[in-house]
Formats: C-alpha cells, sequence, structure tokens
C-alpha cells in the first residue's frame, strides 16, 4: 500500500435487511489488496439488481467476499497486490468484483480488470462488467448463439437486456424483445431489435412464432415463472433456453413433452460465486471479441441516471421502479 492512501474511506452499508432506506454512508479501513489482486480508486459503480437482492436479504455475499454491495466498478489502479499481473499502477480500468463497489476503493481480482475502452467515460466503463460479462457467459458461451440465428431477450430495457440486443444484433443475430412500455419498446427497437413486444399488450410466443416461421432459436429469461411455458414454446426445433433471475418466481407447471419432441435445451447459471479463473476466461474474451466493438461504437452501455454515492438509497428506489432504461450509477 502507498502511503499516500488514506487508511479509511466512505463506503454505503446494508444497516439490516429492508428497504433502500437501509443503505447508509459509513466510514470503513481501505481494503488492503490480496495475491493476484489490485487496489482500485473508485471513479464509478454500476447498480444491479442482485445489489436490490442483497439490500433486502435475499443474495448474501459468498464466503470472504466484501458485505458492502457493488458488483461492477471503474476507476484507476492505486496498488498493486503480490503477484497482480497485466495490470499496472495508475491504469484507468474495469472490473467485475463479488462485492465492495459502493466505496471509495474497492480491491478486484487483476484477472478481472479491463481497460477502459478508449470511447468510454467512467461513469460509462462503470456500467459494463456486471452486464456484459453475465450477457457473453450465457447467450454466447452457454446458449451458443450464433449468427444467422433468432434470438429473444425478456426486459430488453434493463440493463442486461441493452447489453443483450446490442450484442446479439453486432454479431449477426435477429433479436426480439419484450418489454413494459411503448417507449422501452422504441429503446428496443432503436438498439437493434427488429421487433419489440410490449407484453401488456401482446403475446410474445404468438409474435415470435409468426416473424420467425416457427419459433427462436436462444432465450434470455430473468422472469421465470408462467413464462417458462411460454417460453417453450416460443422456440424453435433445437433452440436454447437460459435463465439468469427469476423476477417471476423460480417455480411452474411445466409440460415438458415439447421439450423431448423440439430437443430443446434448459440451462441457467449465475456469475457470483464462481471462481476468479472462470470469470478471466469471460474477461477475454470481452476483450478480444466485445471491446473492438466498444471502441467502434457498434456496443455501448446505456445509463439511464447517475446518483452520488452518497444517495445509493435513491438509485436503489429508480432500480425498483422499474422506469429506467439502461443502467444506474453511482458516481465516487
Amino acid at each position: 500500500m502507498s502511503d499516500a492512501l488514506p487508511e479509511r474511506m466512505t463506503a454505503i452499508e446494508i444497516r439490516e435487511p429492508g428497504g433502500p432506506e437501509v443503505l447508509v454512508a459509513a466510514t470503513r479501513p481501505v481494503p488492503q489488496p490480496g495475491p493476484g489482486e489490485v487496489l482500485i480508486r473508485v471513479a464509478a459503480a454500476g447498480v444491479n439488481r442482485p445489489d436490490v437482492l442483497q439490500r433486502q436479504g435475499a443474495y448474501p455475499p459468498p464466503p470472504g467476499a466484501s458485505d458492502i454491495p457493488g458488483l461492477e466498478i471503474a476507476g484507476r489502479v492505486v496498488a498493486l497486490g503480490p503477484e497482480a499481473e497485466g495490470v499496472g499502477l495508475g491504469d484507468a480500468v474495469t472490473a467485475l468484483v463479488t462485492g465492495g463497489g459502493y466505496a471509495e476503493y474497492c480491491a478486484a481480482p487483476a484477472a478481472q480488470c479491463l481497460p477502459v475502452p478508449k470511447a468510454l467515460d467512467a461513469v460509462a466503463a462503470a456500467a459494463v462488467p456486471e452486464t456484459f460479462f453475465t450477457v457473453w457467459s450465457n447467450v454466447f458461451d452457454r446458449a451458443g448463439l450464433r449468427a444467422g440465428e433468432s434470438f429473444l431477450v425478456h426486459g430488453g430495457s434493463s440493463g442486461i437486456g441493452t447489453t443483450a440486443i446490442q450484442l446479439a444484433t453486432a454479431l449477426g443475430a435477429t433479436v426480439f424483445a419484450t418489454a413494459g412500455s411503448a417507449e422501452k419498446c422504441r429503446a428496443c427497437k432503436a438498439l437493434g431489435a427488429a421487433r419489440a413486444i410490449n407484453y401488456r399488450e401482446e403475446d410474445f410466443v404468438a409474435v415470435v412464432k409468426e416473424a420467425t416461421d416457427g419459433g427462436v432459436d436462444v432465450i434470455l429469461d430473468m422472469v421465470g415463472g408462467d413464462y417458462i411455458q411460454r417460453d417453450i414454446k416460443a422456440l424453435a426445433p433445437d433452440g436454447r433456453l437460459v435463465f439468469i433471475a427469476f423476477l417471476g418466481g423460480s417455480t411452474a407447471e411445466v409440460d415438458f413433452l415439447p421439450v423431448m419432441l423440439k430437443r430443446l435445451s434448459i440451462t441457467g447459471s449465475t456469475l457470483r460465486a464462481r471462481s476468479v479463473a472462470f470469470k478471466a476466461a469471460i474477461a477475454q474474451s470481452l476483450r478480444s471479441q466485445v471491446w473492438p466493438l466498444i471502441e467502434a461504437g457498434k456496443v455501448k452501455p446505456i445509463v439511464h441516471k447517475t446518483f452520488p454515492l452518497a444517495e445509493a438509497a435513491a438509485a436503489h428506489a429508480l432500480m425498483e421502479s422499474s422506469a429506467h432504461i439502461g443502467k444506474i450509477v453511482l458516481t465516487v
């Protein structure tokens, strides 16, 4: 640790499980980077649904992770832990972390740090890791979406949705997206969706079946509940269904006969508790295949609104209202 660094910092704590008001500013020791880690002076931190679940007491951090919320950050490297490689002091980076992002300083595995793309400032860079790592791992690695295939993402105006629409479009897929208002549907189309479906007014199963002559190849679902059976109906033969969240519930009564008849694959994953090595592999894929798209202006994080770190509660209230399109970011 450099002598120029402070011993203590401001961070946002979860006082107790509850509503946004339980997020409070507190003073914490500046973390020390461990083996293979770097210390980042945080300029901005993304706000995500898992942060809300953690605040509510429904998504505890994995063993060894900071209890401070925040899964993605951007800033400058100010200290190196033992055996930290690939990152240097003073580098502007964006990083995926298992917690600790809502703070002035945050430790991150060097292997999960990526250079801030030339086209982005710190705020936009902080809106990248959680959604881009998640979408790449699930849509392209697990589901194997390829150019020329069709793809449906639910929650198209969310941080995950806006990322998935852009990446799938840029990499040659035909994209469909569901959203809950005319404004959000327009945003999805502006990002590249061939068809945006207002789920309050239309049946996404009927729309994609008609538009694709039988169904889509890949679905990314963060809703679950009664969408599960409808997803199965909306998939084409040899289609792949990937779950990353269950905002509508994780249980449903499902007829699995179509899964057999259409040879469907159903999978899902979580990211936070996966190993550094697993996340490092995703980081390398992003650097080689997605960073050029960002730097060319073909893909970008969509930032809806920023809040100062001290107003994390207001950021969470906006997140829970679902009135946003894209990402919400805290500035430090």
